[in-house]
């Protein structure tokens, strides 16, 4: 007999279209050019390597006296963060994580039992999936839509709540549209938890990365209803290995008590976040703002180099590092190879080399949409940039309208 397998794992493991193309053109020695990478350490970036390695080394971190929340010196600093972004966070209410994807893990744990629903927004980034899958959470979309902007269907959001849903999950800015929450919808938000006794969670992992107008996290009051505010310092300080997030409770006090300390049973038993990297925190955190600036430079940056290209129209970004380009419509409809049909971004892959995200992969509507990653170095962005126009041209496409 074969060893069983749990039906939370039951994933489909087969290689999507576009992951074939990518290794073919791999294992064909031919060039591409890679507008999704997003992993800060490996888009050319100037690290002050002593600023962060030097905070590992506090001898403090040799003694082992575990906290379930995290230490309170490491809790302090995340407190300290949001008061830059005009929040009082008491540092009794923030739990230390190893990531976001914990923190939500400890969420669905907390708010939901096997079987309840948290509904997320679509479009979105498609990792909560498979998180709600291994905590036994049934996901369930909300839409967003765009008319001269990103905005929340407030209406049919509540139509799909049910006596079984737990929670609503919005990321603000989102990924990949990299728009916020506008105010109003926020009061609306808040209103329809407390209207049906929901939690609201909001990751807000790229709050700092700000393009336009100023944009307020959800960690300022006043809160209505039992509210959670997840990030980390992947995106804050361009850290994703050093394995550091968190989450802060709000909302009425006897909910948030309550909740904080089923939280702290939850924390307790995994005990996951080292010590090192909690003495090294504050650190972190104090010298996020060269990193950050480099990040920015490096998005506006790309961001001119969409403006001066012909024949390519993308969607306004507030804030993060995507951006979600449009090409004509029937470029689409045109991406076929034999008789054999292929999304575009294949097509991209197989007849122009460039590699760029499907809108399908973040549960985005339009074929014809593609997205492309920000903080791509400035020269590879350009080419890719250059090569996509050619490809537009060869093919007869005209633009797809204003950006």
């Amino acid at each position: 007999m074969t060893p069983g397998f749990s039906s939370r794992t039951g994933w489909n493991l087969e290689e999507s279209g576009l992951s074939a193309e990518v290794r073919s053109a791999k294992e064909q020695g031919r060039p591409l050019i890679d507008l999704t990478l997003s992993n800060p350490t490996a888009c050319g970036f100037d690290f002050d390597a002593d600023a962060i390695l030097s905070p590992l080394q506090n001898r403090a971190a040799l003694t082992y006296d575990p906290d379930p929340r995290g230490i309170p010196s490491a809790r302090a600093a995340v407190a300290r963060y949001y008061a830059d972004h005009g929040s009082k966070v008491d540092p009794a209410h923030i739990i230390l994580t190893t990531s976001t994807s914990e923190a939500y893990s400890f969420l669905f744990r907390l708010l939901a039992d096997p079987g309840d629903h948290v509904l997320v927004a679509q479009p979105s980034y498609p990792l909560f999936d498979f998180l709600a899958a291994l905590d036994d959470v049934e996901l369930r979309p909300y839409p967003l839509f765009y008319d001269f902007g990103w905005w929340i269907d407030l209406a049919e959001l509540e139509r799909r709540i049910t006596s079984r849903t737990r929670a609503i999950l919005l990321v603000h800015p989102n990924n990949p549209t990299g728009h916020a929450t506008a105010p109003a919808e926020r009061v609306q938000l808040e209103a329809i938890c407390e209207r049906h006794a929901l939690a609201l969670i909001v990751d807000e992992v790229f709050l700092d990365y700000v393009l336009t107008e100023p944009i307020r996290s959800f960690a300022t009051g006043p809160h209505r209803c039992l509210t959670f505010v997840v990030s980390g310092i992947s995106k804050i300080a361009a850290l994703p290995q050093m394995k550091v997030g968190w989450l802060a409770a709000f909302g009425p006090e006897a909910l948030r008590t309550q909740a904080l300390a089923r939280l702290e049973v939850i924390a307790d038993t995994f005990l996951s976040m080292n010590a090192p990297a909690q003495h090294a925190l504050g650190a972190w955190l104090a010298g996020r703002q060269a990193i950050q600036q480099q990040l920015l430079q490096r998005i506006h940056a790309n961001l001119a180099a969409l403006a001066a290209a012909a024949h390519l129209s993308w969607l306004p970004v507030q804030a993060g590092w995507s951006a979600v380009l449009q090409l004509p419509q029937h470029a689409a409809s045109e991406s076929t190879s034999g008789s054999q049909a292929k999304s575009l971004a294949e097509t991209l892959v197989q007849e122009a080399g460039l590699v760029v995200h499907p809108a399908s992969f973040y549960a985005m509507a339009g074929a014809h949409r593609v997205v492309v990653s920000l903080i791509v170095p400035e020269a590879v962005f350009s080419a890719g940039i250059r090569k996509l126009t050619e490809w537009c041209i060869s093919r007869g496409l005209s633009a797809a309208g204003g950006s």
